[in-house]
């Protein structure tokens, strides 16, 4: 995956007139429960084309399971992560653009009442738009104009892009205008969202430390019950689960870039017992960390 190990993704500074990029994540041989896109979270809009298999995606603590031909839209702020369901090949791309790249666009009434609300997280399309309502399919051929725009790179390819972007979210908008971001379920979501953002954070950073369910429910103010709950809500793991994955993830990276040894590597990532380390990582991995490394 091309996504930054920090939890918050950043804008490059490159990319301020157009602030949009896609990401092509493909995995060839993909397990079952394998993560395939680790927990994030971003202010720009996202949207998820799945091109081969079958996952499932958590978005602000609801599953969605996606098959090839699907697409996702992930509002700004909101936590993601996706797993593979099946032992077989995975392809997604993900188009992620920020609001301000249509700031020059706020004159325009007809933008400013139909597409500026999206944009500014006053409305939220449904995550899985075009299953709610079949009849908006039409509008995927944008979708495979934008990849392949990207992709050949041609003269202006940026200010394609930019054009078709906008053209979905306004034909998207005749359909789902009333679906306003208020309710009680909404709030709540935002809510929990907000409040395990910096424990996702410590913990992505912090895989070697050994913080109990107990001690990061307290972190959240919440009761270990209710705690477990909600990160699983969350994150479609157990907190024990979710640890084991950043812990074997960032095992991962020391194994295939540096010359640690692997009782080096599973003191760093948390983990005294070179064994339980060993169990651990094949696991997950489906295979020895000294097998990885060979």
């Amino acid at each position: 995956m091309n996504y930054p190990k920090e939890l918050k993704e950043y804008p490059l500074p490159e990319q301020t007139i157009y602030p949009f990029r896609l990401f092509f994540n493909d995995f060839p041989e993909a397990k079952a429960e394998q993560n395939i896109m680790y927990m994030h979270w971003h202010e720009h809009l996202e949207i998820i084309v799945m091109k081969k298999g079958h996952a499932i995606f958590h978005v602000d603590s609801q599953p969605y399971e996606v098959a090839a031909g699907e697409i996702l839209f992930v509002p700004s702020g909101g936590l993601h992560v996706a797993y593979a369901l099946q032992n077989e090949a995975v392809s997604f791309v993900s188009i992620v653009f920020h609001s301000s790249m249509y700031k020059d666009w706020n004159q325009d009434p007809q933008h400013k009442q139909f597409v500026a609300p999206y944009l500014e997280n006053q409305y939220q399309f449904p995550v899985m738009p075009f299953k709610e309502v079949p009849a908006c399919a039409s509008s995927l051929a944008l979708m495979d104009l934008i990849i392949e725009e990207f992709q050949e790179s041609r003269p202006a390819y940026q200010l394609v892009i930019k054009n078709q972007l906008h053209l979905l979210l306004l034909l998207l908008s005749r359909t789902f205008r009333p679906q306003q971001t208020s309710g009680r379920t909404h709030e709540r979501h935002s809510m929990n969202r907000e409040r395990f953002k910096p424990l996702l954070e410590y913990l992505e950073l912090h895989y070697d430390d050994k913080i109990t369910v107990e001690q990061a429910a307290k972190s959240v103010s919440l009761n270990p019950y209710h705690f477990c709950k909600t990160f699983k809500k969350l994150t479609g793991r157990t907190f024990i689960d979710y640890v084991n994955v950043c812990r074997v993830a960032e095992a991962e990276k020391l194994l295939l870039n540096t010359d640690l040894t692997v009782t080096e590597i599973a003191g760093r990532v948390g983990c005294d017992n070179p064994n339980y380390f060993t169990k651990l990582f094949k696991q997950y991995k489906g295979l020895t960390p000294s097998a990885l490394r060979k």
